[in-house]
């Protein structure tokens, strides 16, 4: 299955603009007051689990701990992601501040409610400079086993090679860049795959034949591609999740701005596949740098 109905969401304690991660990610932006910033982005997440609840969601929301001080925690899918098998996976990743995100207790806690087989850790190719930030620099085809990259220095080659060897995906690998010419930080930003459709910013990938090789990738499995500006991909259009709800609806979340950022034809074409949700987490986007999708981490383990 492409999509699930269980999902996990960390809600923040002290989040806020991260100076550590602010070189590689052009889509961060401080706010001054940065105390106001964590009341109000606690106020969006809470609004955000709100939406995809009302909309028959299983989320298991998980608070972040004061200590050690980690103010990217509300974007879980970049250190761990769950798999149908009963694998977990845990990623290297770039800042210092973020591997600290990485909790035990977390997947101890998901084990009451469902069945971890194996845990393969890949922090350690944080020891070589080299990383790979789970479902933000892989967006996952899980019904035909491909991984999609935009290499950057969030999403390193090797460490990719060593995910698909340990699970049995296969790559695509291509470079993306925003309109300033600068390496878009993760693919999630500038893609989004469905069951049936994708959402992509085709005009940032540059070079023509890598270009041609995902469009390929795409209509070779069935996807209808749905091409977003890179206005629009600034605007988080390109992060959206596709979720099936319990009572088996396909339901697409993204944010306020992505929503709002759309037009009319892209909105219809999209609502053909599920139901467009969303909520106004416009401070999480400004400082983080991310948005619905890289706040949540969809749970494939099967049930115990």
């Amino acid at each position: 299955m492409q999509s699930t109905s269980n999902l996990l969401m960390i809600r923040p304690v002290s989040f806020g603009f991260n100076e550590q991660t602010a070189e590689s990610n052009a889509f961060q932006s401080r706010d001054t007051d940065q105390q106001q910033v964590q009341a109000n982005a606690l106020a969006e997440f809470d609004g955000l689990v709100q939406v995809l609840r009302d909309n028959g969601l299983n989320v298991t929301v998980i608070d972040d701990t004061p200590q050690p001080h980690t103010p990217d925690s509300l974007f879980p899918n970049n250190w761990v992601s769950f798999h149908a098998n009963g694998d977990v996976f845990l990623y290297p990743m770039q800042a210092e501040n973020r591997r600290l995100e990485r909790r035990e207790d977390i997947i101890t806690q998901l084990e009451d409610n469902f069945t971890v087989m194996h845990v393969i850790d890949l922090s350690h190719f944080e020891y070589e400079g080299k990383f790979l930030e789970g479902t933000g620099s892989m967006v996952l085809d899980r019904e035909n086993k491909i991984a999609y990259a935009c290499l950057s220095p969030r999403t390193d080659e090797k460490v990719l090679a060593a995910f698909c060897e340990q699970t049995g995906y296969n790559s695509v690998k291509f470079h993306a860049v925003d309109e300033k010419g600068l390496a878009i930080y993760h693919t999630n930003v500038m893609m989004a795959l469905g069951s049936n459709f994708a959402v992509i910013c085709l005009d940032s990938i540059t070079n023509i034949i890598e270009k041609e090789l995902v469009i390929k990738s795409l209509k070779d499995t069935n996807k209808q591609i749905i091409d977003i500006s890179f206005t629009q991909m600034n605007q988080f259009a390109g992060n959206m999740l596709e979720a099936k709800n319990n009572a088996g609806d396909t339901l697409i979340a993204m944010s306020q701005s992505a929503f709002q950022s759309l037009t009319y034809e892209q909105k219809a074409v999209l609502s053909a596949f599920g139901k467009l949700v969303y909520a106004d987490i416009h401070t999480i986007e400004n400082n983080g740098g991310g948005s619905a999708r890289c706040m949540i981490a969809e749970v494939y383990l099967p049930r115990s």
